[in-house]
């Protein structure tokens, strides 16, 4: 068995996908490696060691312990793998370059003659200022919190085409935050966020509000994975892999979230999908029961309709931000549209429908003594806009599990 080292290393990979990545690529012994800074130096020196990835903070910190930089690393001033050479050396090389290229060609967007806005100057900036220059960008602007061209100065570049952000804002667990509005570019034409947790950063909602090609970082991350496996065993990997991979992650990272109607079934089909996939169900109305001390009757009743209201839309961002999970809300939580970007981040949203004969009332406050057919009515437009399919449950709970299933498994994106 191969006891040599390979891996990622960085400060905090609390949040890392890079070892289901590696392992889907046969990598089984690749790992997580979070370093101290102090630590850094005795660690990169050891000879069992074989194949590092790098992340933040240590990209340039490692080149002082590389014998040699391959040509894209020493151009970009960035590492991010490393690899270990018969000589027990370590080559550098930055194989971000080739997952941005990747991720930008993916998602249609070319630099080609455009001005390019770069959001932050760290390692990942100085990346893509170097791909955007081979891909012969017309000109090329670092934007930073203190530079030259900063947040208090966009308007100087309201003419750039292309916008890529590769600051943090925005990532897991501060979802919800964007670096700046896409609008303040009236010609952009792409928009590309290197961050991958969330899938839909706030940012990538607002551009795909405006019309604007846009993609996440998970792409770069799956290909530039795929380019550092050719290099730590010296064979190469077939290009579709990169495809196969990020399929399987979006399916393992992405939420299957229940909405409908107050007494549609959600949770019973939500516990049948738990079943059947092996997920955690999560029950947004018993995390705020819990979060409230008292129950969702009780909350209505001594609080009111607005008191339940804010407490649902709390407990929907805390669990919307997270991955791999079945999510069960509320029948109204689509009357906040506050709601939608929280759970559709990481999700893909199942409407619940049921005859309306059939719908329990037992328990749901708004819904025991209210006339159904107006609340379809009011809601229905509201769950047709949040849905991005809709499964009836007029049947038994594991046939409408077994849709939902096979129907996330050939469109999780």
């Amino acid at each position: 068995m191969d006891k040599r080292i390979y891996g990622l290393i960085g400060r905090s990979l609390l949040h890392s996908y890079s070892v289901p990545i590696h392992r889907a690529l046969g990598n089984e012994a690749y790992a997580l490696y979070p370093l101290e800074p102090e630590a850094l130096g005795e660690f990169l020196l050891r000879k069992d060691v074989a194949g590092l990835n790098v992340t933040i903070p240590y990209k340039r910190d490692v080149m002082a312990y590389c014998a040699e930089l391959d040509e894209t690393a020493r151009e970009i001033g960035s590492v991010n793998t490393l690899v270990r050479r018969e000589d027990g050396t370590l080559k550098g090389y930055n194989t971000d370059a080739y997952g941005f290229r990747y991720m930008a060609m993916r998602a249609g967007i070319s630099f080609a003659d455009q001005k390019v806005v770069i959001l932050g100057s760290g390692g990942s900036s100085l990346m893509v200022r170097y791909v955007a220059q081979r891909g012969g960008a017309r000109q090329i602007v670092v934007v930073s919190r203190s530079g030259a061209d900063h947040y208090g100065n966009l308007d100087r570049h309201a003419d750039a085409q292309v916008l890529v952000n590769t600051t943090p804002v925005g990532t897991y667990p501060q979802t919800g935050e964007m670096p700046v509005d896409p609008a303040l570019f009236p010609a952009c034409e792409g928009v590309l966020d290197l961050v991958y947790n969330p899938r839909r950063t706030a940012l990538l909602f607002r551009a795909r509000e405006l019309g604007i090609s846009c993609s996440d970082g998970l792409s770069m991350l799956v290909a530039q994975a795929k380019a550092a496996e050719e290099l730590f065993f010296g064979k190469a990997i077939a290009d579709g892999e990169n495809e196969r991979i990020l399929r399987l992650l979006s399916q393992t990272m992405q939420n299957i979230v229940l909405i409908g109607m107050p007494g549609s079934g959600k949770s019973t089909v939500g516990e049948a999908l738990a079943r059947l996939t092996g997920r955690k169900m999560v029950d947004l109305d018993e995390q705020i029961a819990r979060a409230a001390g008292c129950s969702i009757p009780e909350i209505f009743t001594h609080s009111g309709e607005a008191a339940f209201r804010k407490l649902e839309r709390e407990q929907t961002q805390v669990w919307g931000r997270e991955s791999g999970l079945i999510l069960v809300t509320g029948g109204g939580v689509v009357k906040d549209e506050r709601n939608y970007p929280a759970l559709k981040q990481n999700g893909r949203l199942y409407e619940i429908r049921r005859d309306i004969a059939l719908l329990a009332r037992e328990g749901r406050p708004l819904s025991a003594n209210a006339d159904l057919s107006d609340m379809l009515r009011e809601r229905g437009p509201l769950y047709e806009r949040f849905r991005d399919a809709r499964i009836a449950n007029d049947a038994l709970p594991e046939q409408a599990a077994e849709q939902i299933w096979q129907d996330f498994c050939d469109n999780a994106d």
